[in-house]
């Protein structure tokens, strides 16, 4: 799992390198901070919140039986 931390500027410009990106992956901004995360291949991502901030992100992943 690739986990790339985002950079935003002084002037809250988010600037992301697609060329480093995996394929799929989802962008979280909270806060000033921006995180990118990778999408399993089979499987739920849950961004969990408290008050209205980010609090956590849960990976869960699973396979056809």
């Amino acid at each position: 799992m690739k986990i790339v931390d985002a950079q935003i500027d002084l002037h809250g410009k988010l600037f992301l390198d697609t060329m480093v990106l995996p394929a799929n992956c989802v962008v979280v901004i909270s806060e000033g901070k921006a995180k990118v995360r990778e999408l399993p291949e089979h499987g739920e991502y849950k961004i969990v919140t408290h008050q209205g901030k980010v609090k956590r992100m849960r990976r869960e992943e699973g396979e056809e039986f």
